[in-house]
């Protein structure tokens, strides 16, 4: 029988397969269906289709393999987090040590690679069966559907532009191809001179506190502690009254007992998250500040270069008031560096996962599961309420991150994985809030519910930006159910400063929570890939990768839906990107000559063997940036702590997530009477985004890091930095 791969048009047909048949049903079994979206796939699939069909399979294969692995990506991350990746997401969503540490093992939709591997397969086996047999080149006509696919795609986005998710209209390959060409243009424009001058939009009111509003409260708060509890990755439309009051057509009742306590509390229903990633939501919260607006070096981090913004944050404030101040986390607390962090913004006492001895209830790869953190953290204000001050306690927890793990009958009861995980924590911290109230806790201490960022929801709008605040005060009374007007992140701050009666620093934005406006106020958030700013005066605008934007009549930020008004013209988007990039500008005066340090005296314990380069990172220092023609020196002093046993220790470095080679060492062993002292250094031909260092450790024992200095700077300019100071705080050239 004649073999099945021998027809020459065999190759045709399993290329076309597997980049136009794959993901069109992949789509449409996703449920992520839109015309926009089948369009996008039928373009990028015909794309490939003209450019590897008579290629070499050493050629076409590599680019098959990361066109696969973009759509892994993509299907991960909106079943994880309801968005699609971004450059800086790419690394986790490849990095099989990330992967296994965030699904728990397992893929959300582990059927995609191996339906991927099989459609490669088949063409990898359909190119071996003809080869040595003429490959007859496509009509040129095919370039023109090519063409007219894009060109349709393009022109529906500039003359009817959805509203719906990037993923129901682009293919991630699609879109990163698009946004790459959008870029040439802008910057075509410029070196031909004719970019547009940009008149910017007005940014003091979303740098300004503003306390005009009229006081909720007749006095002071009367609570004498302060304890912020900020769950993982809640979005707003999980409380009851925030669904009502905002009139939303979710209706799924995953957190029924917190949506009770919000029933007895002030809630928030239009309260905006600004960003993804969690060391950005505690930072705005904790610090009265937007954070990057985009993928650059969080500004917690960045903070660590000073010693004057750091103290108008929260912490640093009540611990000036005569509040001890204390912050617990239900995992590690080296990675994103809120080990350096939190002390730098004032918190006194700063726990993470090693604080812990109660045991899980089940097995959770980022730390304790919510359950035991509640129960650990309900000791920890048992402690507290022993001493004779006043107290801030910041909780985080961690449960809800993926793999989203849930007791087995949590499981059975629900569809997926995520609703078992939201329904554990509902159960967790309302058991805490109950025990809270039953010990006299609620009676002399404010507690707000909040959450660093939204895992979204399938077809809710702007549920990537929807947060919540629940504050739960001991004159409830005074306040109302319902807090009208538009707030976020940026007012935490000044909200609770304001509710002590405590003066707030210049350096702060953001309105009360406990002041009733009667005008509306500016807002801005970057999340799921878009830019979202309202006027304050009933106009939100909403503007993608490609700087296009929609505008729509809403009275405030979060809505149901919203009157759409048109497009703006191209000066639209280009000002609301500049205004973000305003609020971007970095902490530091000069983003040359930068001195992190990110060592310090504290003994850190080792694993017998390294299980991921993430969680057993000895070190904080991700996230980094580097000027373009700046040269970056890095000094290293590790010893071991143990004069019994060596430690072998690695540094690797990555840009985007993707491996930079440093030309070191694999491995180094290191004693208590040999230390580890290392320094070397590397140009920034251009300007590096996302750059991280992983100092990474085993063999048990324990080890100091008592140097990890990055320097950058500019040529001539290493002399100034060449004396790093002993401060385990770094400083700023």
């Amino acid at each position: 029988m004649k073999n099945l791969f021998d027809h020459p048009r065999t190759r045709l047909v399993a290329l076309a397969g597997l980049v136009l048949v794959i993901p069109l049903g992949t789509r449409a079994m996703l449920g992520w269906s839109n015309p926009l979206g089948y369009l996008s796939d039928l373009a990028l699939g015909s794309l490939l289709v003209l450019l590897l069909h008579r290629r070499p399979w050493w050629l076409a294969l590599p680019v098959l393999l990361a066109w696969a692995a973009l759509w892994v990506a993509s299907a991960e991350l909106v079943s994880a987090v309801g968005r699609l990746p971004t450059s800086a997401d790419l690394g986790y969503l490849t990095d099989s040590q990330f992967m296994e540490n965030s699904t728990g093992g397992g893929l959300a939709h582990g059927w995609l690679p191996w339906l991927l591997a099989a459609g490669v397969l088949g063409w990898l086996l359909s190119v071996w069966s003809s080869r040595g047999q003429r490959v007859a080149p496509l009509p040129r006509k095919a370039w023109a559907v090519t063409l007219l696919l894009f060109g349709a795609h393009w022109g529906s986005q500039h003359l009817a532009p959805s509203d719906a998710e990037q993923w129901r209209q682009y293919n991630l390959s699609h879109q990163v191809l698009s946004a790459g060409v959008g870029s040439l243009q802008r910057q075509a424009l410029g070196w031909a001179g004719q970019e547009q001058v940009v008149t910017p939009l007005p940014s003091s009111g979303l740098t300004q506190s503003d306390l005009h509003g009229q006081k909720l409260l007749k006095a002071p708060g009367s609570a004498r502690n302060l304890l912020v509890i900020t769950v993982e990755g809640i979005p707003g439309a999980y409380i009851r009254a925030n669904r009502q009051a905002l009139h939303s057509r979710f209706d799924e009742d995953l957190m029924p007992k917190l949506s009770r306590w919000a029933e007895r509390g002030m809630n928030t229903p239009d309260y905006v998250l600004h960003t993804h990633q969690t060391i950005r939501g505690l930072y705005a919260m904790l610090c009265g500040d937007y954070d990057k607006l985009a993928n650059g070096t969080p500004k917690g981090v960045e903070l660590l270069t000073q010693n004057d913004r750091n103290q108008a944050c929260l912490p640093a404030q009540l611990r000036q008031a005569g509040f001890t101040t204390h912050y617990l986390q239900g995992a590690g607390l080296r990675f994103m560096a809120k080990d350096r962090i939190m002390p730098h913004i004032g918190f006194d006492s700063v726990h993470g996962l090693e604080w812990f001895r109660n045991k899980n209830y089940l097995e959770f790869p980022w730390g304790k599961d919510d359950r035991a953190f509640f129960e650990g953290a309900l000791d920890y204000v048992g402690q507290l309420r022993k001493q004779d001050k006043p107290w801030m306690l910041t909780l985080l927890t961690v449960g809800t991150h993926q793999p989203y793990s849930a007791p087995a009958a949590y499981l059975e009861r629900y569809d997926t994985p995520k609703q078992a995980a939201v329904a554990y924590l509902d159960d967790a911290i309302g058991a805490f809030l109950d025990n809270l109230e039953r010990q006299g806790v609620l009676k002399d201490t404010l507690v707000v519910v909040t959450s660093d960022e939204s895992h979204g929801i399938d077809g809710v709008r702007l549920a990537s930006s929807w947060g919540f605040n629940l504050t739960l005060a001991p004159e409830q009374a005074e306040l109302p159910t319902i807090m009208r007007g538009t707030y976020g992140h940026i007012d935490l701050t000044t909200s609770l400063l304001d509710y002590f009666a405590l003066p707030i620093p210049v350096a702060l934005g953001g309105r009360s929570l406990y002041r009733d406006y009667d005008t509306g106020r500016e807002m801005i958030a970057y999340t799921n890939g878009m830019l979202r700013y309202h006027n304050g005066q009933g106009v939100f605008t909403e503007c993608d990768f490609q700087q296009r934007c929609r505008r729509y009549a809403s009275e405030g930020f979060i809505a149901d839906q919203a009157r759409y008004l048109g497009t703006g013209d191209d000066m639209l988007g280009q000002q609301v990107v500049t205004l973000a990039g305003t609020l971007d500008q970095s902490l530091l005066q000069t983003p040359l000559n930068l001195r992190y340090q990110f060592g310090g005296p504290s003994p850190i314990k080792l694993r017998k063997r390294i299980h991921d380069d993430w969680a057993d990172n000895l070190i904080g220092a991700q996230y980094l940036e580097m000027p373009g023609g700046s040269h970056t020196r890095v000094r290293v002093k590790v010893r071991s702590l143990d004069p019994r046993r060596a430690a072998y220790i690695q540094l690797k470095a990555k840009q985007l997530e993707q491996d930079v080679p440093l030309g070191l060492p694999e491995e180094i062993r290191v004693t208590a009477d040999q230390p580890l002292e290392m320094e070397f250094s590397f140009d920034n031909p251009t300007e590096r985004k996302a750059f991280s260092f992983h100092l990474l450790g085993y063999g048990g024992g324990a080890v100091e890091v008592s140097d990890f200095s990055v320097i950058t700077a500019l040529p001539g300019e290493s002399d100034a930095s060449d004396e790093l100071t002993d401060d385990p705080i770094a400083h700023s050239g």
